[in-house]
Parts: structure tokens; C-alpha cells; sequence
């Protein structure tokens, strides 16, 4: 049976971790990627990369428009194993989180959330408001996964690859997917 995973990626800063989120689930058999790009994380990925935004559509296998509310990932009728959304902005955090469904990325999450699915939100913005905090508890009450992009540094990262895997693997296993991009502890070795 093939696992339908949405992956959605605002404007914030960080696209890299979409773009690693998606390479890794290419390499995952039997499961089907459903990617939204906000316009703004268009934008932000042309700036932060040397790829284009159609480059990172071509890492999906379902692209969907984000004005397109009439989407099959806009119905909960539509069958999901939920949402990732990588890197995910305040903005579109706070949409989520208060129903406001303007684009297809916040209505897919929303969809996933009143259906029960499981949504991570890669959040990345840094410091954080009290109006932000008070946002990500509304979106953990609701029954989101907040996994903000923070390094495990027992894995001794070498590379910036390294530290975004490690956050990548993370979110993935959030949907009980082992993508096996990073050490995992096993404990302190005795002296």
C-alpha cells in the first residue's frame, strides 16, 4: 500500500531542509509525496539555494498549486498518512493554527488536523514572541508536532548536511518513517 505524505514548504527561511525532507523520501519505497510550495517559499528557495523552484517540484511526485483550494490534499476525504511542513514560517503557523484556510498549504494541514493525521511543523523563526509561543501551544493543543530545527550535537555533526539530516530524520520519524539520515544515541559508553 503506498503512504501518501503532503509536504508543504513556506517562505521561511531554511528551505534546504525541504529539499533534503524530499530527497530522503525519494529513496523511501511505496511512498507518494504530495508538495505545496507557498509563492513565498519560491522565492526563498531561489534565494537560498542554487535550485529553482521547479528543480524542487521535481522531487515530489504530486505537485500541487498552492491557490489551487480545490486540490485532492484540500478534502479529508482524500487519504493521507498527514503533513510535513518544512520549513514553516510563523506566518503560515498562525494560519494553521486559527483556521485561516487563504492558500492550500494552510488548508491541507487544517485538513489534516480535524481529520486526526499527523502534522510536524518545522518551525523556524528564532526569537520567539510571546504571540508566538501562544501560537505553537494552540497548534500542540490542536494536535500538531512542533520540531523546530534544533541540532542534536551527541551525533558530533561535521557538516552542515549533517545537522540538517539530523532534523530531516527527526520530522520523518514523526511519521514512523526510518529514513536513517543520522546517529541515533545509544547511550553513554562507560569509562
Amino acid at each position: 500500500m503506498v503512504k501518501r505524505l503532503i509536504v508543504g514548504v513556506s517562505g521561511a527561511s531554511g528551505s534546504v531542509y525541504a529539499i533534503a525532507a524530499l530527497r530522503a523520501l525519494q529513496r523511501i519505497p511505496d511512498i507518494e509525496t504530495h508538495l505545496v510550495l507557498s509563492e513565498q517559499a519560491r522565492q526563498t528557495i531561489e534565494l537560498e539555494t542554487d535550485m529553482t523552484a521547479a528543480e524542487v517540484e521535481a522531487l515530489a511526485g504530486v505537485v500541487h498549486r498552492d491557490g489551487d483550494l480545490a486540490a485532492s490534499i484540500s478534502s479529508g476525504s482524500f487519504e493521507t498518512g498527514g503533513m510535513l511542513v518544512i520549513p514553516c514560517s510563523i506566518k503560515t503557523a498562525s494560519s494553521i493554527a486559527y483556521g485561516f484556510n487563504a492558500n492550500l498549504l494552510a488548508r491541507a494541514a487544517d485538513v489534516c488536523l480535524k481529520e486526526k493525521r499527523r502534522v510536524v511543523l518545522v518551525v523556524r523563526e528564532t526569537p520567539l514572541h510571546l504571540g508566538h509561543l501562544r501560537t505553537l501551544a494552540q497548534l500542540a493543543e490542536l494536535g500538531a508536532v512542533i520540531l523546530p530545527p534544533v541540532p542534536g550535537m551527541y551525533a558530533r555533526p561535521k557538516t552542515v548536511d549533517d545537522i540538517i539530516a539530523h532534523t530531516v530524520g527527526k520530522a520523518l520519524d514523526q511519521f514512523g518513517i526510518d529514513a536513517k539520515l543520522f546517529t541515533r544515541w545509544s547511550g553513554a559508553e562507560a569509562p
